[in-house]
């Protein structure tokens, strides 16, 4: 896939980290997986991996969590 943000790298599978902040609360979850510019990094997300990320999310503000370090695990 071609990079619509810097228009010049063409992507490849590789992890990131990816920070979701609502309200008060601040989660980070690291190694998720990705399609990842060569270019400029910028990182494009599955389907199925953002659903499970909201998901993940939504139940830690549920939980009353305000800031959380976690390793991604695929459902």
């Amino acid at each position: 896939m071609n990079c619509v943000i810097c228009k010049q790298g063409d992507t490849q599978p590789g992890n990131v980290t990816v920070t979701l902040e609502r309200g008060g609360t601040t989660l980070v979850f690291k190694q998720v997986p990705a399609q990842v510019c060569a270019n400029c990094g910028e990182a494009y997300l599955d389907d199925a991996t953002t659903s499970q990320l909201l998901e993940d999310a939504e139940a830690a503000l549920k939980a009353g969590v305000q800031v959380e370090v976690r390793a991604f695990v695929a459902a």
